[in-house]
């Protein structure tokens, strides 16, 4: 069996690995971001200035993030993908990197570098319109998708007969798959109610404090889907 020292090294090696990748810090700040959103309920304390100082604190992770969905939106879609799921995630990609783009005009304004506050502000809310649109398109991009994984799913359980569909590799990995898919969902879901949230569309409703409770779950998710997979520690 592996030593206890070994498994520690292992597990260290990870968080490592973890730590060392800049979506990983942004999602982890992000998760404070929301905490202290969620705290502070949008009242003027410590709470409300850890809110905004690592909002700010984020914005330089993201710096040059776009081109990633840039490219996204020229790159080839997967063959067999129904038009719709195509344009759908092709929107979703030009939304996402407007978005991104737009946001770092905001940095510059709120870092004093973009001196026109007002214009800072009036391209941070159609940049938080756009990053609600993509989470719009993501949501019915993950819908679709789950919807094909399902039918593939029946059609090899239907093939295997009385076989155990769980014993089979194919059936195992589309279920894995669905599952990824379905947290997604709930996560893209729940980032439109941060974004009115943000943009105040509802604010009766949508108060600072739901707003931070379901920015930091997302973000929580965010996390989990960037852990690195548990490499095999071999015996001795």
């Amino acid at each position: 069996m592996a030593s206890t020292l070994d498994v520690s090294r292992a597990e260290l090696a990870l968080v490592v690995m973890y730590l060392n990748k800049a979506e990983s810090r942004d999602k982890l700040c992000r998760a404070i971001q929301y905490g202290s959103k969620f705290l502070s309920g949008g009242q003027a304390g410590t709470a409300q200035n850890v809110d905004k100082s690592t909002s700010l604190a984020r914005k330089v992770f993201r710096l040059f993030k776009f081109v990633n969905d840039l490219h996204g939106l020229i790159s080839p879609v997967p063959k067999g993908t129904p038009l719709p799921l195509v344009l759908l995630g092709k929107s979703k990609n030009a939304l996402l990197s407007t978005f991104l783009f737009l946001d770092q005009i905001v940095w510059l304004g709120r870092s004093g570098i973009y001196k026109n506050k007002e214009r800072a502000e009036l391209l941070g809310r159609i940049s938080l319109f756009c990053w609600m649109g993509s989470s719009v398109c993501t949501t019915l991009v993950e819908l679709g998708e789950i919807g094909r994984l399902s039918s593939s799913m029946k059609k090899i359980q239907k093939g295997l007969k009385n076989g155990n569909k769980y014993q089979d590799e194919e059936y195992r990995a589309k279920l894995k798959q669905s599952n990824e898919r379905s947290l997604a969902l709930i996560k893209s879901a729940m980032d439109i109610v941060v974004a009115a949230g943000l943009l105040q569309l509802v604010p009766e409703k949508i108060t600072p404090r739901v707003t931070g409770a379901f920015g930091f779950i997302t973000s929580l998710i965010s996390c989990y889907q960037l852990l690195p997979t548990r490499p095999k520690i071999k015996a001795p």
